[in-house]
């Protein structure tokens, strides 16, 4: 047996801060990087083409990084808990090493090749977390139970401190000709476009894919929007935000190294507004950790609602509201420049994705499974903790002391999108439309017929009451205890 490390790659598609990648390299020089592409995830039917296109796009750099060092990044496409193993035990390689993953299907596959790793007599690293800052199990309440509420975990979250970054890979030992010979025949492949995959994504990247790119980006925010970030994030108009959410969900960057940029920015900043801003940002990684450690510890999340009221809720079934949200043709100008902007360059402002989310549960009255399932399907972003995570916030039916939050879709525009800019840039038909019925959505219905824009599928103020009478009967009838415990 050889003294090689194959570093099998899955959401950590870097050689800087990684901290797998560099436990590998402390044990030998001769590590090579691998990625399988796993048929049980593209296969599931609520992939995104940009997102396939954003993760090749990764890997493509991500080879390049490897060359640069000295070794390679080898692509397997098959099953992992099979490819894997057979892989390792013909090039005769000592260990496989990867990072740990919050999310269950990564549970099932990683015991399934743990146990595959030693029938073949080759090492594994024990469960190591690399995608959050503290792992599940170091953030308990007093009583060692997991928090259900964001507010006592950011408390006990922002109190302990911060790993820094891991030495990045400098250099490293490849396969010699020979033995990549003998991978090739084993099953490594050249990297396949998203389209050889069967993803067609014809609406350009907006978000460029790769380690360099999204390390360049951290570096302009924190010039730049951090210092003004608690304000600007909620103007959809405004590039106020990192826009590093699809970096994060790939780990093209880590996230040692996006906290201690913050840490820089506060030691650097100069106003009390300044260093709110940051903190601000501090608490949305806080967020991103809270819906992992909650996806985690309650893996029943990724089936439906964390909260009794809502596990066996009446929602409606409705295609044709179903269909207008999805293709942004609701009536209501906000959320069909919202759902527009989504389809087109698969990304949505944060604050949007509330105000859509919402207008779903609570004005359609839909099933939140469905909306959430849509999301995945078109963002480049879409991550399982992170998107359950804000959906079940958004239909009250997650980890929110708040039992009902109701957004008014007009309110929403007027107070976050005043001018209208963002709705004129998503629903072109409009831009000529008076600002003050723009964002109110008193639009008449011959202006509307007149400029093609649909009249609104539903009547928001009865919607909500509709809504609340529901919910009552469904909290008489079945007592909300918040799921498993409130986490205090």
């Amino acid at each position: 047996m050889s003294d090689l490390i194959l570093f099998w790659h899955r959401r950590d598609l870097r050689i800087a801060d990684n901290t797998g990648l560099a436990a590998a390299r402390e044990r030998t020089r001769k590590v090579v990087g691998l990625f399988c592409l796993d048929p049980n995830i593209l296969e599931r039917d609520d992939i995104a083409a940009v997102r396939v296109s954003y993760l090749i796009g990764s890997l493509a750099a991500l080879q390049k990084r490897y060359e640069s060092v000295g070794s390679q990044l080898l692509i397997l496409h098959g099953n992992p808990t099979q490819a894997i193993p057979a892989l390792a035990d013909t090039l005769k390689a000592h260990s496989v090493f990867w990072n740990w993953d919050v999310e269950p299907y990564s549970h099932e596959r990683d015991t399934k090749i743990i146990g595959a790793l030693k029938e073949k007599g080759i090492g594994f690293i024990e469960k190591n977390w690399d995608q959050i800052l503290h792992t599940p199990e170091e953030i308990s309440t007093g009583s060692k139970a997991p928090y259900t509420v964001y507010s006592p975990f950011w408390k006990n979250w922002s109190s302990k401190p911060k790993a820094q970054p891991v030495a990045t890979l400098s250099d490293a030992e490849g396969l010699t000709e020979a033995e990549l010979e003998i991978a090739r025949i084993a099953g490594v492949k050249e990297l396949p476009s998203a389209t050889d995959l069967g993803f067609v994504w014809d609406g350009g990247m907006s978000i460029e894919p790769g380690e360099v790119a999204a390390l360049e980006r951290l570096e302009e925010f924190a010039y730049n929007a951090i210092n003004s970030y608690k304000e600007d994030r909620n103007f959809p108009s405004i590039n106020g935000t990192s826009r590093l959410s699809a970096a994060l969900k790939f780990g093209v960057i880590g996230v040692r190294t996006v906290w201690k940029t913050t840490l820089d920015a506060m030691e650097n900043s100069r106003s009390e507004e300044t260093e709110i801003s940051i903190r601000t940002w501090q608490q949305e990684i806080a967020w991103r950790e809270f819906y992992q450690h909650a996806m985690y510890h309650f893996p029943e999340l990724a089936e439906g609602a964390f909260r009794e009221t809502f596990k066996n809720f009446p929602w409606q079934t409705n295609e044709k509201y179903y269909q207008a949200w999805c293709e942004g043709k609701t009536g209501y100008p906000i959320v069909d420049a919202a759902m527009r902007q989504m389809n087109e360059l698969g990304w949505m402002h944060n604050r949007c994705r509330m105000i859509v989310a919402s207008f779903f549960t609570k004005d359609l009255l839909l099933d939140p499974r469905l909306g959430e399932k849509y999301f995945m399907q078109r963002l480049i972003d879409g991550d399982l903790s992170a998107n359950n995570g804000g959906w079940q916030w958004s239909a009250s039916s997650g980890m929110d002391p708040k039992p009902v939050r109701i957004f008014n879709p007009a309110s929403q525009a007027q107070k976050f999108d005043a001018e209208a800019e963002y709705i004129r840039e998503w629903v072109p038909e409009l831009r000529s439309v008076d600002t003050e019925y723009l964002v109110t959505g008193k639009i008449t219905p011959l202006e509307r017929d007149a400029l093609g824009y649909p009249q609104p599928i539903v009547d928001h103020n009865k919607q909500q009451r509709i809504f609340k009478e529901i919910y009552q009967r469904q909290k008489g009838a079945i007592p909300d205890l918040g799921g498993a415990g409130n986490g205090l």
